[in-house]
């Protein structure tokens, strides 16, 4: 008010000698109340742009959402709000039969059949493959389990060990090089070769995706194995049965601490609640140590399926597997993961004279959910090319499959994954929709089916809504909530030429301790992207405590954090769409 007062001549008071003896006082206390309106009205635009972030994570994670889990309303409601809100902004939504809605199938729960028919047996077929009984029957949850990543079928054939199951291009690494296993079952170490190396050609210290049991199945299915049997690596129960020993030290130690090296029931007081505790504890830890370390895994730890419904996955233990190695081969895994890991050679056969005959019962029930996608056109020279800006919203609803907190039925709400991603998604459009200029068309999409492997994002680039071929970049959004210490993680620095430039060029004004990785694969939607040849960025604060459990709540996110990478990946796809960047590989 002040301001239009002190400038229009009209409000003037005449009468005034102020205005007539020093005309030069108006226009210099004009210009310092114009100055302090503009440095208050840029203020309130970042404060307001922080808050709206806070409003779309604070309603994506609220307990009315239920945790986003697939099939659900939760999820639903979800997807009506994002669209709401690229209506509101004026992305152009018809897109999909005239909605903003890439509508498909998905599987939205597993279970297992009856016990009948889930069944695993191994057959002797020759005096020669040694002197075990000529069949070994296996009883369902005690030494096998499907698992429902896999299908339903029944599969009689010989047994073939395929190492881990990987067929890398880089690493050059083949387990199924050289073997034929078309209508085999297959034999698959979990993990990978090199575990706990850091000179490793894998990751080494950190599982690569070669690691993955969605990538394992895939390649079993490529090949045309007929079943899968999966059992834990040598590696891996060593680091178990060590933390469980160093834990088991430690528990004593307390204990012996807290009694002062007494230990007796006729001390008065002495079993008090903590002396009880660290007593159950140290049970539970000694049970361990007497049961041992491979543990089945859960019906639903590979993931949810869907994709292979037609083979039988399970997950058994070494011991069975080991018998019939060295019956039949004088040879055990433990040998052979060795074998493996001192030259990085595929230790890959046929298991003479054994065979296994096995069936499992796998019922999967689907759901219709939503991609939801907004557009804005581009008003430049390129109008057929595309920039693919995404963020998955979908999370695992009350838990189970995916959930690090596999023992609670508790609502998952999954502020940092992912609807912090999707709030910086929505101040994206929200930024590029008041810019009257841009070079090419920009696709925000949210994806569903993330959290069970990529589905959303991989249906989508199947079913593209725009040429993938003129499409030139995609920004993934996952997790970008928990900015600490000021660590932001960029994958994907290297599937362009130009990538390195752009992001180096941003940080010189935003100023975040990068951590840049070169490599387009990875567990996020980008992943997909990256696959058929298309330059991503993937943009990620790091995991945490709370990942993938009921606590990762809105309590717990960096707003202001969120804010400056917002304004960081603005000015990243501003780059993009001045100088449409060139594709290059990066393993």
């Amino acid at each position: 008010m002040i301001f239009f007062m002190s400038t229009s001549p009209s409000a003037r008071p005449h009468s005034s000698t102020t205005w007539r003896f020093f005309p030069t006082i108006p226009i210099i206390l004009a210009s310092f109340i114009s100055g302090l309106a503009c440095y208050g009205q840029s203020d309130e635009t970042r404060i307001t742009s922080e808050e709206r972030l806070k409003k779309t994570v604070q309603y994506l994670s609220s307990d009315k959402l239920n945790g986003r889990g697939i099939g659900t309303e939760g999820l639903d409601l979800a997807a009506d709000h994002i669209a709401n809100e690229f209506e509101t902004l004026g992305l152009d939504t018809n897109l999909f039969d005239d909605t903003p809605f890439q509508k498909f199938n998905l599987l939205a729960k597993s279970k297992l059949g009856s016990p009948e028919q889930n069944r695993l047996v191994f057959h002797r077929t020759s005096t020669e493959s040694g002197t075990l009984p000529s069949k070994i029957e296996l009883t369902l949850n005690e030494d096998f389990r499907p698992l429902s990543v896999g299908g339903t079928n029944t599969a009689r054939a010989p047994l073939v060990f395929v190492g881990y199951g990987i067929s890398a291009k880089n690493p050059p690494y083949d387990d199924f090089a050289n073997i034929d296993v078309a209508g085999k079952i297959l034999i698959i170490v979990r993990k990978e070769p090199e575990q706990g190396d850091p000179k490793s050609k894998f990751n080494g210290t950190d599982p690569s995706r070669h690691a993955f049991f969605t990538n394992k199945i895939s390649h079993a299915a490529e090949h045309g194995a007929a079943a899968v049997i999966l059992v834990n690596d040598h590696f891996g129960l060593g680091v178990s049965s060590s933390a469980n020993q160093r834990e088991l030290v430690e528990t004593v130690d307390e204990l012996l601490a807290k009694t002062q090296g007494k230990i007796s029931p006729d001390s008065p007081g002495l079993f008090d609640e903590v002396i009880v505790s660290l007593l159950n504890k140290l049970s539970a830890l000694r049970e361990k140590e007497r049961v041992g370390f491979d543990q089945l895994l859960g019906f639903a730890d590979a993931g949810s399926g869907g994709k292979h419904r037609k083979l039988p996955v399970f997950f058994c233990h070494r011991d069975p597997i080991d018998r019939i190695l060295q019956s039949a081969a004088q040879v055990s895994l433990a040998e052979l993961e060795e074998k493996i890991d001192d030259n990085l050679t595929p230790q890959s056969f046929e298991i003479p004279g054994w065979l296994a005959e096995c069936e499992s019962q796998v019922i999967h029930q689907e759901a219709e959910v939503r991609n939801v996608a907004g557009v804005l056109e581009a008003t430049g020279i390129s109008p057929a090319e595309t920039i693919v800006i995404a963020a998955h919203y979908d999370h695992l609803g009350m838990g189970g499959a995916g959930s690090l907190a596999p023992w609670t039925y508790e609502i998952h709400n999954g502020a940092d994954d992912n609807a912090s991603g999707t709030a910086v998604l929505l101040e994206l459009a929200k930024t590029f929709s008041e810019r009257k200029s841009r070079q090419h068309r920009l696709l925000f999409i949210a994806f569903a089916g993330e959290e069970r492997g990529l589905l959303g994002s991989g249906f989508y680039v199947k079913n593209p809504l725009f040429p993938l071929e003129k499409t030139i970049a995609m920004i993934n959004l996952d997790m970008v909530g928990r900015l600490q210490e000021n660590k932001l993680i960029v994958h994907g620095t290297g599937t362009a030429v130009e990538f390195n430039q752009f992001v180096d060029s941003a940080n010189k004004i935003h100023q975040f301790d990068l951590q840049k990785k070169p490599s387009g694969y990875g567990p996020s939607d980008h992943n997909s992207f990256y696959t058929q040849n298309i330059p991503v960025l993937h943009f990620f604060t790091g995991t945490h405590s709370d990942y993938h459990r009921p606590s990762d709540d809105y309590e717990l996110i960096n707003f202001p954090g969120m804010n400056r990478i917002t304004d960081f990946v603005t000015q990243i796809i501003e780059s993009i769409d001045q100088a449409a960047p060139t594709f290059q590989a990066a393993e």
